[in-house]
């Protein structure tokens, strides 16, 4: 059974659209200990994700949704449609699979 959410992957050759929406559910735990330190989560789903992301975005609005493997925006991706977003993606295999791709990254610089 497919998923009720599309899938995008940086291999989609569409024509141009307006640019979507992009949404980053990396866990701050991939984040820390990605960069050697240890990290122990008491943290729950956040409860208010869809309210705030609607108070942010249209329900029409073309929406991209990622994370670390695809999973955690997998689980948004579904939480957004439910609540009656329409076009909404999941970036299918995460930022994992955006790097094994070799794909180009934006590192942030520091003040």
């Amino acid at each position: 059974m497919a998923p009720p959410y599309g899938t995008t992957s940086a291999t989609d050759s569409e024509s141009p659209v307006p640019v979507p929406v992009t949404v980053d559910v990396t866990a701050a735990s991939d984040l820390i200990t990605s960069a050697g330190h240890r990290y122990v989560d008491v943290r729950e789903k956040n409860p208010l994700f869809v309210e705030q992301f609607s108070s942010l975005v249209s329900k029409e609005e073309d929406v991209v949704v990622g994370c670390q493997s695809g999973k955690r925006s997998e689980l948004a991706c579904i939480d957004l449609l439910n609540a009656g977003f329409k076009n909404v993606k999941n970036m299918g295999g995460g930022y994992i699979a955006w790097l094994d791709k070799g794909f180009p990254i934006n590192t942030p610089t520091t003040m």
